[in-house]
């Protein structure tokens, strides 16, 4: 008779620091593979303590406690199958970052990560001791390799358990989304596979943490690459995958293959599941946000509405003197197409009272961007004031674009707990907002159909501080600023290799020059959803005091 091993792949969302409730996710998964005839139940990289811990985990009163939680799991799942699952190991004054394998109330092994990433988000080599690669685990009738995510990408880890004796290589993960990674990790998995001839799990969590979103995207490949199985992206989903011993080794039984999205529905549902995450783990029910009437606090507050539903959207329309009637009319047209509450709370009596209490001071100077950027300060003032009368948390709305150049107001329009769109630049704003109107889809608590009107995205940008002001004023219009800034900033380019490439010199030094001067802001920003390698927070981090400059 042919030899066959079942593994549960648990595809779930732990919540970091709730070690008490990530341990009833594992156990409750356990249990439906003991359900299923399961030999193994599999969860993904320091599953217990959530993921990433960043220097909460280097607390040993923390480390401890989740090490306790893995104890009580190991007596809990002593009658069924096997259990794996991602957790620090503090030993010998050494902190680890582990795969504990339980079985029958004992331990069977501690996989230890050899490889510690230290880029983009990750600071593992400052949290983690890295540990030696270690054989495979004998779970019966299967020897099972695990390289803890890193350890996978590089080729020494993967080889060491195949010529150990590993049947099957188990990789866990605590994996976050940026644009097109999926593409990445198959292909650096499937370079694992072909090395070794072993077949391979890729098991990647899912959830929002701070900033960053795990895509989930669970695979399943048999020796030569062939895909055998792949859950679907960003939900949570628990899966069989069979394996059965043939002449050849061991194979995984096909079986289903969820389908993909594009890059479009990917970034969106990144930022509507960060801030439904972000939202559901810090306690907050409600949200809401100031809208102007442009694009970016239209599809802000759309993101909001299809994270947290409509009634749960506080829109707030804070016209001064310089508000024009289209904006007035747009922003109840976002509103009502959304179903969100919309509040109008003019903001001409405080500018007013404001001018007039620092005309003495002012006496004398011009009015100019002091006297905008006061209409901006005081919208931020109403909106937190209503935000901690209401417990309701306040969305800023600035997208890349004006985040990487500064053009938005510290105390003012920055005001605020989550930015959705933080790593979207503005020319992309414009395909979001037109792919929403077009898709809805079962995760979106926002209504179908065009939601943002035409006009809103059409129209030029502008802040509408003062008499016919427009973004393009004092910017080069977004399709060439947002090329600038992905030189400068994601490819780190130098300005005389993009004036190579047809741009002005004196528009990309000034470029350049704003980017470096925002840098206090962005350090007093709100966090928000990642979508590139080099968001602003943990993937780029520059000094503040910076008197350098590109002289080529």
């Amino acid at each position: 008779m042919t030899n066959r091993f079942r593994i549960t792949l648990g595809q779930l969302n732990p919540t970091v620091g709730d070690l008490a409730g990530n341990k009833a996710k594992a156990l409750a998964a356990w249990e439906e593979g003991r359900a299923a005839g399961a030999d193994f139940v599999a969860l993904p990289e320091m599953f217990i303590t959530g993921y990433n811990t960043q220097d909460l985990v280097m607390k040993p009163a923390f480390a401890r406690d989740a090490m306790a939680h893995i104890e009580a799991l190991m007596a809990e799942t002593a009658d069924g199958p096997a259990l794996g699952i991602g957790g620090p190991l503090l030993q010998g004054g050494k902190l680890f970052n582990a795969y504990h394998v339980l079985k029958e109330g004992r331990l069977v092994r501690q996989v230890l990560k050899h490889h510690l990433p230290n880029e983009t988000v990750f600071d593992e080599v400052r949290l983690f001791e890295p540990g030696p690669i270690a054989g495979p685990y004998d779970l019966g009738v299967l020897r099972v390799g695990t390289p803890i995510c890193e350890d996978a990408w590089h080729e020494d880890v993967p080889e060491a358990l195949g010529e150990s004796g590993a049947e099957v290589l188990l990789v866990p993960n605590g994996s976050p989304y940026y644009r097109n990674k999926y593409e990445t990790r198959l292909n650096q998995m499937v370079s694992r596979v072909v090395e070794t001839g072993l077949p391979l799990i890729y098991l990647n969590m899912v959830g929002g943490q701070d900033d960053q979103v795990f895509d989930g995207g669970t695979f399943v490949l048999n020796p030569g690459g062939e895909l055998a199985m792949r859950l679907p992206v960003f939900d949570e989903a628990i899966a069989h995958v069979d394996f059965e011993e043939t002449d050849a080794g061991w194979r995984a039984v096909p079986g289903e293959i969820a389908a993909f999205p594009n890059e479009w529905e990917q970034d969106y549902r990144v930022m509507v599941e960060s801030l439904r995450d972000y939202f559901r783990k810090t306690g907050f029910k409600k949200t809401l946000l100031g809208l102007s009437g442009g694009i970016d606090s239209a599809i802000v507050a759309t993101i909001a509405a299809d994270a947290l539903g409509p009634e749960n959207v506080r829109c707030v329309m804070l016209p001064s003197k310089f508000t024009s009637q289209v904006s007035l009319d747009d922003a109840g047209e976002v509103a009502r197409n959304l179903g969100a509450r919309l509040d109008t709370v003019s903001i001409k009596g405080p500018v007013t009272a404001v001018n007039d209490t620092l005309g003495d001071i002012f006496v004398g100077t011009e009015p100019g961007l002091t006297e905008e950027n006061i209409q901006s300060r005081l919208r931020g003032v109403i909106l937190m004031a209503i935000s901690n009368k209401y417990g309701e948390m306040l969305l800023t709305t600035g997208n890349k674009s004006e985040v990487a150049v500064g053009y938005s107001t510290i105390y003012g329009d920055m005001a605020g707990g989550y930015n959705p769109i933080k790593d979207l630049y503005k020319m992309r704003v414009f395909v979001t907002c037109r792919w929403r109107n077009a898709n809805h889809r079962d995760w979106m608590m926002g209504p179908p159909g065009e939601v943002i009107p035409p006009r809103v995205i059409d129209k030029p940008p502008t802040a509408e501080l003062r008499e016919d002001q427009k973004d393009s004023d004092s910017l080069p219009p977004y399709d060439e600023l947002d090329v600038i800034l992905e030189e400068l900033i994601d490819n780190e380019t130098s300005v005389a290799d993009i004036v190579a490439k047809g741009f002005d010199r004196t528009t990309v030094k000034k470029i350049e020059h704003l980017v470096y001067l925002a840098e206090y802001k962005r350090y007093q920003s709100a966090p928000g959803a990642r979508l590139t390698t080099r968001s602003f927070w943990l993937d780029r981090r520059y000094p503040i005091v910076n008197r350098w400059r590109d002289p080529s």
